[in-house]
C-alpha cells in the first residue's frame, strides 16, 4: 500500500487532495494540517515525513497583499518549509509533489508561459513561492516535482467563484477586472492532475521537475466572473468590466497568467480539460443552498 502525506490539508486545496485521494483503496493518507504540522518546525517535519512514499505540500502562506509587509514571514512557510519538506523527503527517499503558483512570472508574456520560461516575480509572494521551487530543484533533483498553478477556485470556503455566487444575491450589478488574463482551475480538478501525476512519478513515467496544472484555455477575471452568472442562469450583463487600476492592491499581480502544459505531454499524461467545461462542472455540484 502506498502511503501519502498531504500537508495544507485544512485548505482549499488540501481538502480536495483528501477527497481525491480518499477514493483510492491502495493508498494509506495522512491528513496534516495546520494544527497536526507546523510546517516550518524542521524537526516535525522530518518527523511527519517518515514513513511515507509521497508527500503532497498543499501548505502555503496565501496572503498575496500581506506578504509585501511580511515578506520573510512569507517566504519561512513558502521557501524556508519547502526547503526542510524537501530535506525530508531526500532523506527518507518520498517523492514530493510541491504547489507552486503561476506568481513566479512577471505577467508581461504574450503566449502561454512555457515551464522552463525565465522567471521575474513582481511581489513578495511571488519571490516566496520561488524560492520554495528553487529548494524542492536543489534538494531534489531525482524525485522532486513542482506544480503551478493559478487561478484556484472550488465549491467550498472563499474563492472568486463562491464569491460571485454571494455577491450576485446582494447587488444588482459588479464591476470586474478585464485586464488580467489567466486560466481558472477547479481545485477538485488540479487535485486529480496531482494524484495522477504521482501515480506516475512512482512508475517512473513522469521525469521529476517543473510541470504546469491549470486548466486549458484563458479568459480575464471579468469573462470568469460572467461565466459563472450565465452557467447558474443568471443575466451575465449584470457583470461590467473595468480595470486594475480601479481596485489598487499592496501587491501588484501578473497581467497575464497563462501557463502552458508541455511537460505534461511530454509524460504522456491526459491534457488538461478546458477552464469552462470544468466550471460547469463545478457549479452543478454546489449544494442546493448556494446562492444563485
Amino acid at each position: 500500500m502506498t502511503r501519502i502525506l498531504v500537508t495544507g490539508a485544512g485548505g482549499m486545496l488540501g481538502r480536495d487532495l483528501l477527497a481525491v485521494l480518499r477514493t483510492r483503496p491502495d493508498l494509506s493518507v495522512t491528513a496534516a494540517g495546520r494544527a497536526d504540522l507546523d510546517v516550518t518546525d524542521t524537526h516535525a517535519v522530518r518527523d511527519a515525513v517518515g514513513g511515507h512514499d509521497v508527500v503532497f505540500n498543499a501548505a502555503a502562506w496565501t496572503d498575496v497583499d500581506g506578504a509585501e509587509s511580511r515578506e520573510r514571514d512569507a517566504t519561512a512557510v513558502n521557501g524556508d518549509a519547502v526547503a526542510a519538506l524537501a530535506g525530508a523527503c531526500a532523506v527518507s527517499g518520498a517523492r514530493l509533489v510541491h504547489v507552486s503558483t503561476d506568481y513566479v512570472f512577471a505577467g508581461d508574456a504574450t503566449e502561454p508561459y512555457p515551464e522552463d520560461a525565465p522567471t521575474g516575480p513582481v511581489n513578495a509572494y511571488g519571490r516566496s513561492k520561488l524560492a520554495g521551487e528553487r529548494a524542492v530543484a536543489r534538494l531534489l533533483p531525482e524525485t522532486g516535482y513542482v506544480v503551478r498553478t493559478a487561478w484556484l477556485y472550488a465549491t467550498h470556503g472563499r474563492n472568486f467563484v463562491t464569491t460571485m455566487l454571494r455577491l450576485a444575491a446582494e447587488r444588482d450589478r459588479l464591476d470586474v477586472v478585464d485586464d488580467q488574463h489567466g486560466q481558472p482551475t477547479w481545485s477538485y480538478r488540479f487535485a486529480e492532475r496531482l494524484v495522477t501525476l504521482a501515480d506516475a512519478a512512482l512508475a517512473g513515467d513522469a521525469a521529476p521537475g517543473t510541470y504546469h496544472g491549470t486548466a486549458a484555455g484563458e479568459t480575464t477575471w471579468y469573462g470568469l466572473a460572467r461565466a459563472v452568472f450565465a452557467l447558474r442562469g443568471l443575466d451575465p450583463d449584470r457583470v461590467r468590466p473595468t480595470t486594475s487600476d480601479r481596485f489598487p492592491r499592496p501587491a501588484p499581480r501578473p497581467r497575464y497568467s497563462v501557463l502552458a502544459h508541455g511537460r505534461w505531454a511530454a509524460a504522456k499524461l491526459p491534457p488538461p480539460g478546458d477552464w469552462h467545461a470544468d466550471l460547469a462542472e463545478a457549479l452543478s455540484a454546489l449544494r442546493p443552498g448556494t446562492p444563485r
